[in-house]
């Protein structure tokens, strides 16, 4: 195991959660009334930044996403790789939760609710933008906020560190054709230049920063490397709210003349975040993998990268798109469901220990 793993690991097991992960619900609801009430009351500037694009990137948005995610993304040892061997069940698990069903059933959810049962109650012209939307949130795998949930379940640090890390190579090549497949599939036409544009500004390009910064201030000492990542975090969280406050001054007119759109798109994202973890969580204990690796490989499947998500759907879709607000309403719901679903893991340990036939170590 490598030092670098070793640091990162002992971080996943050990950081406390933070106040502004624990009420990232509460920070979100604040920047929908924020952005609303600045969109309808000063319009003029948020036009003006709307139309800073270059190649269909909005520039301001690229600079926020860009102090968003490489932090996270510094938090990842790709080393960690070495380690795939050591729980290859729960990582099996893994992968075919995070690949092979979340973003297929994600976009059959989207098919059901969005174009069928709330079809008459959502706008017309933003169906399929809704849809995009959600399949965007859904192919992309939770990275930083999955070391939050392993430790509020006791989960084996060194595998929470291996899975994020295989996810985060395998989203490389992967995001971008299991997005265009399901958009495709759903009849909603995507330039695939503007795609794998939105992948290399907001995946290859940050982690290849993120891993080289990285490895620079291990070199100067765990001290400076949790130093600067501490620091980093609090620009992340603030890059994070400008970013809510620009797409909801965008969103304000729509969301005010349909307030539940946003509760009707929680309804597919709520559904597939309990089908994902318990399936996972099941299949962990039918294959015998110990309690402290079925929850982090349960609870990866259930969140979701909604940095990435909300990048890849403003630059495809613009700040006013349906697309835009879906993936914003996965980083509403975020903690307070994901919090139900690491209690419910917690209290039926019991239940999975007896079936799994496993040992604690």
């Amino acid at each position: 195991m490598s030092i670098q793993c070793e640091v990162t690991a002992k971080q996943a097991a050990g950081a406390p959660m933070s106040v502004f992960e624990r009420w990232l619900t509460l920070w979100v609801a604040l920047c929908i009334v924020t952005g609303i009430a600045l969109g309808q009351f000063f319009p003029a500037p948020f036009q003006f930044l709307g139309r800073l694009e270059v190649a269909q990137v909005n520039l301001p948005v690229g600079v926020l996403i860009w102090v968003m995610i490489i932090p996270m993304l510094m938090k990842i040892d790709f080393s960690a790789l070495g380690q795939v061997k050591s729980h290859w069940k729960g990582i099996g698990v893994t992968l075919f939760i995070n690949w092979a069903v979340k973003p297929f059933s994600m976009a059959l959810l989207a098919w059901i609710f969005i174009r069928m049962v709330f079809a008459d109650w959502l706008p017309a012209d933003q169906l399929d933008s809704y849809v995009a939307g959600l399949i965007l949130l859904a192919a992309a795998p939770c990275t930083a906020m999955v070391f939050v949930w392993s430790r509020l379940t006791g989960g084996d640090p060194y595998f929470t560190l291996t899975q994020v890390a295989l996810n985060d190579a395998i989203m490389i090549l992967a995001f971008a054709p299991i997005v265009a497949l399901l958009l495709g599939l759903s009849s909603i036409v995507v330039p695939w230049d503007t795609l794998l544009t939105s992948v290399v500004l907001y995946i290859l390009i940050p982690v290849g920063i993120a891993q080289l910064w990285r490895s620079v201030l291990l070199k100067q000492g765990e001290a400076k490397f949790d130093a600067t990542l501490a620091t980093l975090g609090h620009a992340s969280i603030v890059a994070l709210l400008l970013t809510l406050v620009l797409l909801f001054a965008f969103q304000g007119e729509q969301i005010l003349r349909q307030p539940l759109i946003i509760a009707m798109l929680a309804v597919p994202i709520l559904i597939q975040v309990f089908f994902n973890s318990s399936l996972a969580y099941w299949l962990n204990r039918a294959v015998g993998e110990k309690h402290s690796v079925a929850c982090p490989s349960a609870l990866i499947g259930a969140s979701n990268f909604f940095e990435l998500a909300v990048a890849a759907a403003i630059s495809l879709f613009g700040f006013q798109s349906g697309a835009a607000l879906a993936t914003v309403v996965g980083v509403l719901i975020e903690v307070p469901v994901m919090l139900l679903v690491v209690r419910v893991v917690n209290r039926t340990r019991g239940w999975y220990e007896a079936g799994a036939h496993v040992p604690e170590n």
